[in-house]
């Protein structure tokens, strides 16, 4: 029996149900929101990429809590339905999808320039889906020492992120904590 290439392609993630509870009690992961929408407007001005999100996982799906695509748009809809209509990234996106639950459990950053040299991550739906050619993304470690979640870039072109990207996104993903962690100690 052939097993599912999706099975040998999403790394089994044993910290989802903590993450679960951490970002529930956090407030966040599960709805839009303003402030990491004009988060994931910035990873883009940054990096130059079309696409940003600011990406929270459970068990079963991420979220773009923060998300910044190249209309401007921010739909709330099923990545499937956007890819559909209009070749648009939405607010959800299966777990077996994407790059961002390697990042997750790997807990850290992940450079792909071209996705297509990587056969592991080439055959990922979202290259076909809606042409993810490249990803750059680092993990959100919390202060408790659960990864909450990612901030990456796409681009539907390969890009060189290079050293100077890979630095970015780091960066950035720290920020992004400490202002998780100033706006749970209530100085947000």
């Amino acid at each position: 029996m052939m097993p599912d290439r999706h099975l040998l392609l999403t790394p089994v993630d044993k910290e989802a149900p903590a993450r679960v509870r951490r970002l529930r009690g956090l407030g966040i992961g599960d709805r839009p929101d303003a402030a990491l929408d004009l988060f994931a407007d910035r990873l883009a001005e940054l990096t130059g990429a079309p696409y940003a999100m600011v990406n929270f996982i459970d068990e079963n799906r991420q979220f773009f809590a923060g998300l910044h695509t190249p209309e401007g748009t921010r739909p709330g809809t099923d990545l499937a339905a956007a890819a559909a209509a209009d070749g648009g990234l939405g607010r959800y996106m299966a777990r077996d999808h994407g790059y961002c639950p390697h990042v997750v459990v790997r807990r850290k950053a992940l450079v792909l320039e071209d996705v297509c040299d990587y056969p592991r991550f080439a055959g990922n739906p979202v290259v076909d889906e809606i042409g993810i050619r490249s990803y750059l993304g680092a993990p959100l470690i919390d202060r408790t020492g659960i990864v909450l979640g990612t901030v990456c870039v796409v681009d539907v072109e390969p890009r060189r992120w290079g050293r100077a990207g890979l630095d970015t996104i780091k960066m950035l993903a720290a920020e992004l904590v400490e202002q998780i962690h100033r706006r749970e100690d209530g100085g947000i």
